[in-house]
């Protein structure tokens, strides 16, 4: 029932691109070590091209996505459609980390005006592109963004970002570097 496909066309990217919401998940190379699931949202994500995905990485209570994929790369989206058709979409590939600074960065921040306190771009080489049925995923309606990170990161400030991001986001779970 599921397709691989080649690369994201029109059709799967206008698909992606409707979702509010998406989940991210890395694990670091040690078996011992934490497998990190995150969700994503607030219209941060980009699609660059039918191979390549990028998203605003806003500042959050830890950096596991940042420091597995500076251990190792490995990386997949899941986004699931909670709409009357039932479909999940898995985008697997390699990401990185992109820097405020970089022209990367400066780009996909410009095609989500509005956010505060962006610390990275991740950008994720897609490798395998494919959709599942999603009968298990319930249908739900969208209600709204949370408007919570946007006046936080402005109450903070830049110098109050980068002392927050000092203490939290240093190290992940496991103690591998994070920003």
């Amino acid at each position: 029932m599921g397709k691989v496909f080649d690369g994201i066309d029109e059709s799967l990217a206008t698909w992606i691109g409707d979702q509010h919401l998406f989940f991210v998940a890395t694990a670091p190379l040690s078996g011992d070590g934490h497998v990190n699931v995150s969700p994503r949202g607030l219209d941060s994500l980009s699609i660059l091209d039918r191979h390549t995905v990028a998203w605003l990485d806003l500042t959050g209570s830890g950096a596991e996505t940042i420091a597995h994929l500076r251990e190792n790369g490995r990386i997949t989206l899941m986004f699931c459609s909670f709409d009357a058709r039932p479909r999940i979409v898995r985008l697997h590939g390699r990401g990185r980390v992109v820097l405020p600074g970089d022209e990367l960065f400066a780009r996909v921040e410009a095609e989500h005006p509005g956010h505060v306190g962006a610390r990275a771009v991740i950008v994720v080489d897609v490798e395998r592109s494919s959709d599942s049925c999603g009968w298990g995923v319930p249908q739900m309606d969208f209600v709204a963004d949370r408007d919570i990170m946007r006046p936080w990161a402005e109450k903070k400030g830049a110098d109050g970002l980068e002392a927050y991001r000092a203490q939290k986001n240093a190290v992940s779970l496991d103690g591998l570097p994070g920003l």
